[in-house]
């Protein structure tokens, strides 16, 4: 684990294709921006097209050599996800890295246009379907990754399988935890399918962020966002570019299939990356098995 303590380390990234999604702002931008320099082909996949150029042209500015392509998608919305996939698969046959960061953090209740609530939604399911649409282009890539975006709010999440979309109930942190967990839960529950199909090349590992001050908190009331904010934050937060190194390991450091990882501070909020601890829940076999069968039926596309 050598190369946690220094990404610089970390290897040259030229000749690979990798996809971030949400990578217009915060964790997801500091996360192109470092596998830009590590010379890879980053497309990143964005709903905002007017912040992804201007995001793209930064990067620019502070890589000469940046190989970038802004590329639309709404993780929302599952006919964005079609099309993306659609767009990507018509320029690109190889697919080294999937990182599938982008996401929603405490807004009000929203519906999306395919009748989910917005976290479940952007956060995981968006997700779950562009990852079942890319995976045979990921699948034909040697030693390729998917790596599925977390958070320490998955330790208070549940799956509420008799009210998935809140629609009898809605908390804003409950639909937010739950919608971590999916994604940890995912994680490796694909693994395990991989190994089951004997896919070896290709390895699913999970990250989360800490705490980090990043657009993700939009939602919260102002008020108490800047209390916490010039308060205790700078004691429990770090800045984007720490929150993503968890990312850039599980992307591209040393990792196996199943690895989590987190900062290694205090409860995980701040610090060095290195493995997180994850709840008995996010492990329960049962559990991920019929969240990815209800999953197969609201996204209708079935995969491994």
């Amino acid at each position: 684990m050598k190369n946690m303590e220094n990404l610089k380390n970390l290897p040259s990234q030229e000749g690979r294709t990798i996809i971030v999604t949400g990578a217009n702002t915060g964790l997801g931008y500091e996360t192109a921006l470092f596998l830009a320099e590590k010379g890879a082909k980053v497309i990143m996949a964005c709903r905002n097209m007017k912040k992804a150029t201007a995001a793209k042209q930064k990067i620019e500015q502070e890589i000469s050599t940046a190989d970038l392509e802004v590329m639309e998608i709404d993780l929302s919305r599952l006919d964005s996800v079609r099309n993306f996939a659609k767009s990507f698969l018509s320029k690109y046959d190889r697919l080294d890295i999937l990182i599938n960061n982008a996401g929603v953090m405490m807004p009000p209740y929203t519906k999306t246009d395919d009748g989910f609530e917005l976290q479940f939604a952007a956060n995981y399911l968006g997700h779950f379907l562009l990852t079942g649409l890319l995976l045979d282009t990921i699948l034909k890539t040697p030693d390729s990754r998917i790596v599925s975006l977390s958070s320490i709010a998955h330790k208070n999440g549940k799956i509420n399988f008799d009210d998935l979309q809140s629609e009898q109930k809605y908390s804003a942190s409950d639909a937010y935890g739950q919608s971590k967990l999916a994604c940890l839960m995912f994680a490796f529950e694909l693994q395990r399918k991989l190994e089951k199909a004997g896919y070896q090349n290709t390895i699913s590992t999970a990250a989360h962020p800490g705490v980090s001050d990043t657009e993700l908190g939009r939602h919260m009331p102002k008020l108490l966002f800047n209390i916490l904010r010039y308060t205790v934050g700078p004691f429990l937060t770090h800045a984007p570019k720490e929150g993503a190194k968890p990312t850039i390991v599980a992307a591209i450091g040393e990792a196996k299939g199943g690895d989590y990882f987190g900062p290694t501070g205090f409860s995980e909020m701040k610090g060095k990356p290195g493995k997180a601890k994850s709840t008995s829940l996010a492990n329960d076999e049962a559990q991920a098995k019929k969240l990815w069968e209800v999953s197969e039926k609201l996204a209708d596309f079935k995969f491994l």
